[in-house]
């Protein structure tokens, strides 16, 4: 009997309720204005996050940024956060969004009432009463501004530790000892609250509370040391320092990248050494490269690398060949030196390139060599540095007597990675010049040296000759016409600079000064497109300008190879090399 009185009595009340409550619910749903449960939960949950996440920074009056961007409502729902820091544009439409996916049905039943979206929405706002005007920013606007006001706080604070630091070198007058306990506390607490702190929205509320701390003390110093000329000179003196300090470590920063761009990596010296004892381990029959009886054909395409890096070379060798139209028609003559010379050959025994050939040729074999060069100084410079040292970049004076039975090939560097066919460079006409090269001639290259940067142009020798106007150009992909090299004797104008280079300072750092005087007048400038230059020291250059070049060139300290090389320009090299190579796994080559 009692537990059917109260049923009676919860029925009742049921009832009761519906008639109360249901008018007003029929209200809302004939303006607009319903939204389900998980609705209204999705946004406490929201306002939960945005006060937990301004428990730090209780007082400030600046707006918490990228809350929730994945969350979509609409208008009306994301006005209601403007108070509590959220941006309606961060919040979104709401089409996509879980917390108001039960208001489509209820969309699609409205809509055939004739009444659109936005004017529901305005209707919600005037029955509400409780906006009256709403201004809604995109947040791709409104984001960069707020920022800049946040990196001013910032900035405020570590000025506040520079002055702060000063106002502690000056003599401390008598009885103002608590001023200076005063300041090294503030400086402490400033230092502390900051820390590693890069941006403004990272910092607590007690952070901000040291600054106005800080700001009241520095106010007090400046009363009682109003010398401003004092303050003045020890800012200068500590900016002085900091120059100083930032000289030293450019310095620093320059020997350390120089030392490594000249120092052979532990795996390519492991690769060269694995390829010369397998090298020696065959048998003297094993050890010759396949012969073409044809390769001194003067209607072939002669290249010609010189270089000590075997993996550098392949990846030239590779590179080119991949990209010819005419692989077969294509010869590579690779230059090294003895120690090199196994790696070489046992490399190229491995991986014969498709369809062309590949002759490798000793340094060391070339008995005329020895009369004719003679090294230069290396006075003041580094001798380990192989822009001084190395006889294998000095040999590029001498292909006309490398070889006699050529009259036109295209010299590359080891460190340049071939993107189109460049067979095209033996239908440029030189125009009766020996040398094509990309010139240099506008100050904006990042490549662009003027003559007396390498050239002592106050000695009256080489004023009188080279004019500091002049185009410059660089090593890395040269045309030369070994016919016209022969007739106008460029290899004896080479040696005259380099035995005066021995008599006085005429020149600066290695070959390309040299470059510069021996094709002075004879170099004629290629289209730009054939090489882009750079990618070993500047960060800078368009992936456009990169795409459409023939050749990439990475002149410079900064080489592929290398850890300290440009990662970003590495995968053009990369894609050259075979890492599941059992030697490369071996030596560690990633």
């Amino acid at each position: 009997m009692k537990q059917f009185r109260r049923r009676t009595r919860i029925c009742i009340l049921s009832l009761l309720f519906l008639s109360v409550f249901a008018p007003i619910v029929l209200l809302y749903e004939s303006s607009g204005f319903v939204e389900d449960v998980s609705s209204f939960k999705g946004r406490r949950d929201l306002l939960k996050l945005n006060l937990a996440k301004q428990e730090d920074g209780v007082g400030l009056r600046e707006p918490i940024l990228n809350v929730y961007k994945d969350v979509k409502l609409d208008h009306a729902v994301g006005s209601r956060f403007l108070d509590s820091g959220i941006k309606s544009d961060d919040l979104g439409s709401g089409e996509n969004n879980g917390f108001i996916k039960g208001n489509e049905g209820d969309l699609d039943a409205k809509r055939s009432n004739g009444q659109s979206q936005e004017e529901k929405r305005l209707s919600t706002l005037r029955i509400m009463g409780e906006f009256s005007r709403t201004t809604l920013g995109h947040d791709q606007d409104v984001q960069p501004q707020a920022r800049m006001v946040m990196d001013v706080k910032i900035k405020e604070m570590k000025d506040q530790l520079i002055r702060a630091k000063a106002y502690l070198n000056f003599a401390i007058p008598a009885g103002n000892a608590h001023l200076i306990k005063e300041l090294r506390l503030r400086i402490k607490e400033l230092e502390r609250a900051m820390g590693d702190v890069s941006k403004d929205s990272d910092l607590s509320r007690r952070a901000f509370q040291r600054m106005r701390s800080m700001e009241n003390t520095l106010q007090k110093s400046a009363r009682i040391y109003p010398d401003s000329s004092s303050m003045v000179k020890k800012l200068r003196a500590m900016a002085a320092n900091a120059e100083e300090l930032v000289r030293v470590q450019k310095e620093q920063e320059s020997f350390l990248l120089q030392l490594a761009g000249r120092t052979t990596p532990k795996g390519l010296h492991c690769l060269s050494m694995r390829l010369t004892s397998e090298y020696f381990a065959l048998n003297p029959g094993e050890r010759k490269l396949p012969s073409n009886p044809d390769v001194h054909d003067s209607n072939l395409y002669h290249f010609v690398v010189l270089s000590d890096n075997v993996l550098a070379c392949s990846v030239v060798v590779d590179s080119t060949i991949s990209s010819a139209k005419e692989p077969g028609k294509t010869v590579f003559h690779v230059v090294t030196d003895s120690l090199n010379f196994a790696a070489f050959s046992m490399w190229f025994i491995l991986h014969p390139p498709k369809k062309a050939s590949v002759q490798i040729h000793n340094m060391d074999n070339f008995d005329w060599f020895s009369t004719k060069y003679d090294p230069p100084n290396t006075d003041g410079h580094d001798s380990q540095d192989p822009r001084y040292s190395s006889t294998l970049n000095h040999l590029r004076f001498y292909l006309p007597d490398i070889f006699p039975t050529l009259n036109k090939i295209v010299l590359l560097d080891h460190d340049v990675v071939v993107q189109k066919d460049i067979t095209r460079l033996w239908r440029v006409n030189l125009m009766g010049k020996v040398n094509g090269a990309v010139k240099t001639c506008q100050g904006n290259d990042p490549a662009f040296r003027r003559m007396d940067l390498l050239l002592n142009l106050s000695d009256p020798t080489v004023g009188k000759r080279f004019s500091n106007e002049a185009c410059t150009w660089v090593f890395g992909v040269n045309v030369f016409d070994l016919k016209e090299w022969r007739k106008r004797n460029l290899t004896s104008i080479y040696n005259k600079y380099l035995l005066l280079g021995k008599k006085k300072p005429m020149w600066k750092s290695g070959t390309l000064p040299l470059g510069w005087m021996t094709f002075y007048n004879q170099t004629i400038g290629l289209d730009q497109k054939w090489q882009i230059h750079g990618l070993g020291y500047y960060s800078g250059i368009k992936q456009e300008n990169i795409e459409q070049a023939a050749v990439m060139h990475y002149d410079g300290v900064m080489k592929p190879w290398l850890d300290i090389g440009i990662e970003k320009y590495k995968t053009y090299w990369r894609k050259h090399v075979d890492f599941n190579h059992p030697y490369m796994q071996q030596c560690n080559i990633a």
